[in-house]
């Protein structure tokens, strides 16, 4: 199932310097969770298992079955949506992990991915957006007047944009001594730049969902890229600083001035 992944030097060079005792494993199959018998086999290649729970009154009733099977006693890895590179400190030491859909992803951005993964376990950031909100994660359902798993959708969305705003510096610093990940991640930015600039548009036309929109515009946070009302109070030092309060307060306002026509 796992096979440890050699790294070439430039990505060595990033894993030292942000998580040197981080692990690199290739998954044989993609997964969205890694199911328990699945995940124990990672203490096979790392020295110890750690895994996490998470208290239920942290998960409304309702909200997607993943979501309370992660907060759960069994032994979980990773969640819907985490994408083709993710990481745990579930293991001791941490683990990255890539998944079998890697195959299909342009190089220098797979190795972009790589580095952002060692970037976060170095900034000892929680691991997914439930620990990240813990006991405000029933105040943003309730702020959200959609679905479960459309609240799952921003949840994750605004948990991304709250990391991509503290790791942007450190990618920005990358163009002297990491420019093979700098124009990766430069690359990856300007690829998002014209979906970004017309959002509350397509989502007043009915052309985009709002939970949709809030991924899009949070995942473009990391590359500091301009974005639109409402989104661009999410990309500010106050969101960095009080992170779930300021989430929640921020879903709460959207979607009153939503109600009230399309946000200017």
């Amino acid at each position: 199932m796992f096979e440890r992944r050699a790294l070439p030097d430039h990505l060595e060079a990033v894993r030292e310097r942000h998580a040197p005792d981080s692990i690199v494993l290739d998954a044989d199959t993609d997964f969205e969770t890694l199911p328990p018998a699945t995940a124990e086999d990672l203490g096979l290649l790392v020295d110890a298992l750690d895994p996490a729970t998470y208290p239920e009154s942290w998960v409304p009733e309702d909200a997607p079955r993943p979501l309370h099977r992660y907060a759960g006693s069994d032994f979980t890895v990773g969640l819907p949506g985490d994408g083709t590179v993710m990481w745990t400190r579930q293991t001791v030491p941490p683990t990255v992990l890539v998944k079998a859909r890697a195959a299909g992803t342009p190089d220098a951005f797979l190795e972009f991915l790589l580095a952002e993964a060692f970037v976060r376990i170095g900034l000892d950031v929680p691991e997914s957006f439930l620990p990240f909100f813990g006991d405000a994660y029933p105040d943003l359902d309730a702020a959200i007047p959609l679905g479960p798993a459309a609240v799952y959708q921003i949840a994750a969305a605004l948990y991304e944009g709250w990391l991509g705003r503290r790791t942007r510096p450190i990618f920005a610093d990358w163009d002297d001594d990491q420019p093979r990940l700098h124009d990766a991640w430069a690359d990856a930015g300007d690829s998002l730049r014209g979906r970004v600039a017309d959002l509350p548009g397509a989502v007043a036309r009915g052309e985009t969902e709002f939970a949709d929109a809030t991924e899009l515009a949070c995942s473009a946070i990391k590359h500091g890229l301009d974005l639109p009302a409402p989104f661009a109070a999410l990309d500010t030092t106050a969101y960095v600083d009080y992170g779930p309060e300021y989430a929640v307060r921020w879903a709460a306002t959207t979607f009153e001035k939503l109600s009230e026509g399309p946000v200017d």
